[in-house]
């Protein structure tokens, strides 16, 4: 006899919440309140009898029972994804869904992807811009897992800036990444001309706020740490929400932006932008592209790893190619 499961809700946000150690974070990722997570998570221990979670200050504190269950638990969702993914009608394989960042959606994807639309007229492409999520060095890799699951949840493949530790799941580098200032070539010259780091003293600092998580330190803090330049006072300066808006402002000559050359290719090109320092800092995390394996076996995903590879492999690709 069949044995009897809770609710398949309620396992879900214990998964999702014992994952996060956080109903904040299992309620946007299940997109649901919180306090639906902790009541269904609540009607749980109430139908099994034993409790799952001991609420503290700073946040959920698993107890031993919880801690048993939550591999299998996760191992058991891995399992029926993939078994949706079987159920998809083949009339689905003309149809490829993306899932990238906005910044990487507009500087690097969109200015290229005419020649997969070129190459493979067959298939129907749709882009899903995202904001995305990654772990930091010296952490476990869960919140970046759940990015993945999360955005895989929707679509076919994903492109993510990351580490690449994405058990279970298909992945390509693409490229690694370095980070470096970049200007607008004005203030190579006038009444504070930037010839040397330590004239960033003298000069607006331009911050992307989604680069306090890259790599678990803020941007200009690593390129002034790796270029032994001390005195600068990095918390000053414009903050914008996206990297395209802080190019765009460097662009404009309203200051100096720390963040990858790859982003601002058109910009350096065109030299709207130019690069003040030799000095390139090699970053941990990377962009890759990633799938489960069972999607990797269709034509449109099939096709569109191949030609993501082609163009990064293509001349000057890295630089706007």
């Amino acid at each position: 006899m069949t044995q009897r499961l809770p609710p398949l809700n309620g396992l879900r946000a214990l998964e999702s919440a014992a994952r996060h150690l956080s109903l904040k974070r299992a309620a946007q990722e299940l997109n649901v309140t919180p306090a639906a997570i902790s009541h269904q998570i609540k009607s749980l221990e109430e139908l099994l009898g034993t409790q799952l979670f001991k609420r503290r200050n700073r946040g959920l504190e698993l107890t031993p029972a919880a801690q048993l269950a939550l591999p299998k638990l996760s191992e058991g969702f891995d399992v029926l994804a993939q078994a949706v993914a079987l159920l998809r009608p083949l009339s689905d394989s003309g149809q490829l869904t993306v899932s990238v960042a906005p910044s990487f959606a507009a500087r690097w994807l969109m200015p290229r992807l005419h020649r997969f639309f070129a190459a493979h007229p067959e298939f129907d492409v749709r882009i899903s811009a995202r904001t995305r999520l990654t772990s930091r060095p010296g952490s476990d890799n869960a919140m970046e897992l759940a990015t993945v699951e999360n955005w895989l949840d929707e679509s076919d493949v994903a492109i993510l800036y990351g580490h690449g530790d994405y058990a279970g799941y298909q992945v390509d580098k693409l490229f690694d990444l370095t980070l470096a200032p970049m200007c607008a070539p004005q203030l190579l010259s006038g009444e504070h001309p930037l010839r040397h780091p330590e004239d960033l003293r003298l000069h607006t600092l331009v911050h992307d706020d989604t680069g306090t998580r890259y790599d678990g330190i803020a941007f200009w803090d690593a390129w002034l740490k790796a270029a032994g330049v001390e005195g600068v006072d990095t918390a000053r300066g414009s903050y914008f929400s996206q990297p395209v808006l802080a190019i765009e402002a460097a662009s404009d000559a309203l200051g100096v932006v720390a963040t990858f050359p790859v982003l601002a290719a058109a910009e350096l090109a065109a030299g709207r932008l130019v690069l003040p320092f030799e000095l390139q800092v090699p970053l941990k995390s990377a962009y890759y592209l990633a799938c489960t394996s069972n999607a990797a076996h269709r034509p449109a995903v099939a096709a569109f790893r191949a030609w993501l590879q082609n163009e990064v492999a293509r001349p000057a690709a890295g630089r706007g190619g």
